[in-house]
């Protein structure tokens, strides 16, 4: 068995992904076995940036199939790794003919950039596109019945505008210029060009590899056994006499405490030793919605609220646990749902436990309304959120069963039982009961969200109206306090508890034994264990009467929300 190495070369291979969450089962461990958890980068990358067997790091881009956020995430854990070590990313090209500006601004985080003498770089900003269906879904005999509050709640348009209004125009292009421009500033600082220059070179994309380097956009062309070569001559690194066993090579995430998916999840199952200081970490996961989380489903996952207030009041029991990480990765939903969790988060402060919200990709609407209850709220630059408006409707599918020679005839008591029923329009007294709602839901939104972010409620309103904001635009407005990741909100979190951050435990709440988990419940307070959903019911925006119109609700679900707090956007940057 070859021995140790006194010298050591991590690397980083994104061409193989990364996981925003480890996995929280054995199967689901080893089906991502060899794929990287940002918590196992982060972890690695702190313990070795002290760590004297350590010489440096090789950052692969490669296809980089990573969401923006995970971009910026990651960007930040490989500049401050730099403060210590060498860093290095190289790529066989950025872009071929596409875009690659996430790819290379998170490629400029590291000290030298080397690009194969094939390859390119594809600078070429940022493509976002408004679609709308209300004209695909009349040619259907589908009618969509939608309010909303107010312009910029978007997502309504997305089923009952015939034409881009001025609000939905305006918004998305300044969501646009907030990728560019951070991404211009990133650059710029980290490649030591002006802006001007990188704007040129976004100008004049696709770059070949030699136009790159003279652009002092990288820093040498090479192949990969190139910077290999050059790494380990630069830092010392002798090749070993057995490279099947290479133990001078070692990936990040195989280096630090939790080097594997299966490892990482051990951890999870395995109780904290009593008296020690932790900080913990409760996800909000998904569409939120009413009773327990599901992992899956045609919708997605859902972030239940009575299982994500189980795990607040659980932290709030361990005495152990001095800071709490509500992490949000979500776009919203349940109107009430989201009321459910914002109600425990301010118990836990009032108790005097610390809270920071953490934003993963989407943080808007209801998921932002479950973030505004926290002390502090940390988002990345490219983070969805806001989003502080309301919408509700149904979808009318009378045209459609006409079209296909269906009859269908409801049997209703109550004056209002048929209020959510597709195969009729609402009355003016059911759109005045609508509305009405939507009122209140809006003001009440709009007030707890002055009172949690200490603004007027005229201001606060002026930034709400629905609109979505990037992290980056929403911490000029205060709508957010920090810039970052979950590397920036453990460090909030410890700062508010009094912890020293090198040694504190962060860990999921609550942590159950493996066995324990097979336990049935035996009171409301049994936080952690799931329960098999029975069945649910149709969200107010959407009715629908038969299979035909269950068929339609189905299809209107893959991009529609869930709840009247929803926000249905991600974003995608090739």
């Amino acid at each position: 068995m070859p021995s140790r190495p006194d010298r050591v070369i991590l690397e980083m291979d994104l061409d193989r992904g990364v996981l925003s969450q480890a996995p929280d089962n054995p199967l689901a461990a080893m089906r991502s076995l060899n794929a990287a958890s940002m918590r196992a980068l982060r972890d690695g990358l702190s313990e070795a940036a002290s760590d004297d067997r350590v010489r440096g790091l090789i950052l692969h881009i490669g296809t980089c199939p990573l969401t923006p956020t995970q971009h910026d995430e990651l960007g930040d854990l490989v500049e401050a790794f730099g403060d210590h070590k060498p860093t290095i990313a190289y790529s066989e090209t950025f872009g071929e003919l596409g875009n690659a500006l996430m790819a290379y601004r998170l490629a400029s985080r590291a000290q030298q950039v080397w690009l194969q003498p094939t390859g390119g770089l594809g600078l070429f900003g940022v493509h976002l596109e408004i679609v709308l269906l209300r004209g695909g879904l009349e040619k259907l005999g589908v009618e969509m019945q939608m309010s909303k509050r107010h312009e910029y709640k978007t997502a309504a348009d997305q089923f009952a505008a015939l034409e881009v209004s001025p609000a939905n125009r305006e918004m998305t292009a300044r969501i646009a210029d907030s990728i560019v421009d951070v991404s211009v500033e990133v650059i710029a600082r980290r490649r030591g060009v002006d802006v001007d220059a990188v704007r040129d070179a976004m100008a004049n994309s696709p770059l070949s590899a030699p136009e790159a380097l003279e652009r002092h956009l990288v820093d040498h062309l090479g192949y990969r056994d190139e910077v290999y070569a050059f790494a380990r001559s630069s830092w010392e690194v002798p090749v070993p006499e057995d490279a099947e066993h290479d133990e001078t090579l070692r990936f990040v995430h195989r280096y630090g405490r939790h080097g594997s998916p299966l490892a990482d999840l051990a951890q999870r199952l395995t109780p904290a030793r009593p008296g020690d200081a932790t900080v913990a970490v409760v996800p909000v996961h998904g569409a939120i919605a009413a009773g327990r989380s599901q992992q899956a489903g045609v919708g997605g996952a859902t972030a239940g609220a009575d299982e994500v207030c189980e795990r607040l009041r659980a932290a709030g029991r361990d005495h152990d646990v001095r800071a709490v990480i509500l992490r949000v990765d979500s776009p919203g939903g349940s109107y009430t749902a989201s009321d459910q969790i914002w109600r425990q988060v301010h118990l836990l402060r009032e108790q005097g436990t610390p809270v920071v919200a953490s934003m993963g990709d989407v943080a808007a609407s209801g998921g932002y309304y479950v973030a505004m209850a926290a002390a502090e709220i940390v988002a990345n630059p490219t983070t969805l959120t806001g989003s502080i408006g309301v919408f509700a409707g149904k979808a009318v599918t009378r045209g459609l069963f006409d079209k296909l020679g269906l009859v269908r005839e409801a049997v209703e008591r109550g004056p209002r039982a048929g209020m959510l029923r597709g195969d009729d329009e609402f009355t003016p007294d059911e759109w005045e009961v609508l509305n009405r709602w939507l009122d209140a839901v809006y003001d009440d939104f709009t007030h707890k969200a002055a009172t949690d972010r200490g603004l007027a409620h005229d201001a606060l309103e002026s930034l709400a109206r629905g609109r979505v904001w990037t992290g980056a635009d929403a911490k000029e407005r205060g709508l957010v306090d920090h810039l970052g990741g979950m590397d920036a909100a453990i460090g909030r979190a410890c700062a508010l508890a009094g912890l020293d951050r090198d040694h504190v435990n962060l860990r999921a709440v609550p942590s159950i034994p493996l066995l324990s988990r097979f336990r049935p419940a035996s009171s409301s307070e049994s936080a952690g264990r799931t329960a098999i959903p029975s069945g649910g019911h149709a969200p107010l925006r959407w009715a629908g009467a038969g299979a035909i119109a269950g068929a339609v609700d189905a299809v209107g679900a893959l991009t529609a929300p869930s709840g009247v707090l929803t926000c249905p956007w991600r974003i995608t940057i090739g």
